[in-house]
């Protein structure tokens, strides 16, 4: 048999394992769809059912939280745009879910910035490690929201204060997982690297610590992107504006169909952040395939 025969043979064989493979994902793909829809169908079926014996005020039925939720998305409200001073036409649904993202992005994204770069910092150099363990163990355990009596104090009641504390959420979560990442990088690798000409601690981490430690740093990032609209439903006490606020205020009138919308507002967020992250994600770590 000759090496073309033979080659040609590898590759018909690689094309039909490969399609063998799509055909299976496919397969996998349509029946994980298809428990999906009935799971969530099961989940809205005995919600409705359980209402039917229930005031809304103690539990509203996926009609009325529908219709609370069309309510909000198309009333009429003003939104005032920061440091300008002018107001916008907008409906009340979207101004409060805007008023929330003034804090939780700028808070998403300082303690994500902070929280890796500490966490690649201490993750590499063994001194600075050293010097802040003591630091880090002991502020870790205060939950963010511990920190609301300093940021009225310290920052006011305003979207700062609500910042303030969802950037300490953000903070740990990227800590941890950016020095776990940096932790892991295999010895053997810093090795190799210095072997090519890698000498210096910048060109080590920029070319080799970071992109091996990115997986776990990209997590915390995913990760942080859902906990923090966790912290923010709290942190708006601070402000007294936003989706939070609102799942709280409407919850204490006893309007708990439009409590339960706005909780839907941040599933529905969630899920669309998330999933635009898991493709920036799959694009940064293409280099692993």
């Amino acid at each position: 048999m000759s090496n073309d025969e033979v080659g040609s043979g590898v590759a018909l064989s690689e094309t039909e394992a490969d399609e063998r493979l799509l055909d299976r994902l496919a397969g996998f793909s349509s029946e994980q769809t298809g428990l999906a829809v009935a799971g969530f169908a099961g989940f809205l079926a005995v919600w409705y059912v359980a209402a039917l014996f229930q005031p809304t005020y103690l539990l509203p039925s996926p009609v009325e939280v529908l219709a609370a939720f069309v309510v909000e998305l198309t009333a009429p409200a003003s939104l005032s745009i920061p440091f300008t001073g002018a107001e916008l036409p907008a409906t009340r649904l979207v101004v409060k879910l805007i008023q929330s993202l003034y804090h939780y992005v700028p808070g998403l994204l300082i303690g994500t910035s902070l929280g890796v770069f500490a966490g690649v910092a201490m993750g590499w150099n063994t001194r600075v490690d050293s010097v802040f363990t003591p630091v880090t163990r002991l502020l870790r355990p205060i939950p963010p929201l511990a920190w609301i009596g300093f940021a009225v104090i310290w920052l006011g009641v305003n979207h700062q204060g609500a910042t303030f504390i969802v950037a300490i959420g953000s903070f740990w979560i990227n800590f941890y997982s950016a020095y776990g990442g940096v932790e892991g990088v295999s010895e053997d690798l810093k090795e190799v690297a210095a072997s090519l000409g890698v000498d210096d601690d910048w060109t080590m981490i920029r070319k080799v610590v970071i992109p091996a430690a990115s997986p776990s740093i990209m997590t915390g990032i995913r990760t942080s992107i859902g906990q923090c609209w966790m912290i923010v439903v709290a942190a708006e006490l601070i402000v007294g504006v936003g989706v939070g606020y609102e799942i709280l205020n409407t919850a204490q009138n006893l309007a708990m169909d439009v409590s339960v919308a706005y909780m839907l507002v941040i599933s529905i967020v969630f899920l669309v952040s998330d999933g635009l992250f898991r493709r920036v994600e799959r694009r940064a770590l293409e280099w692993r395939a």
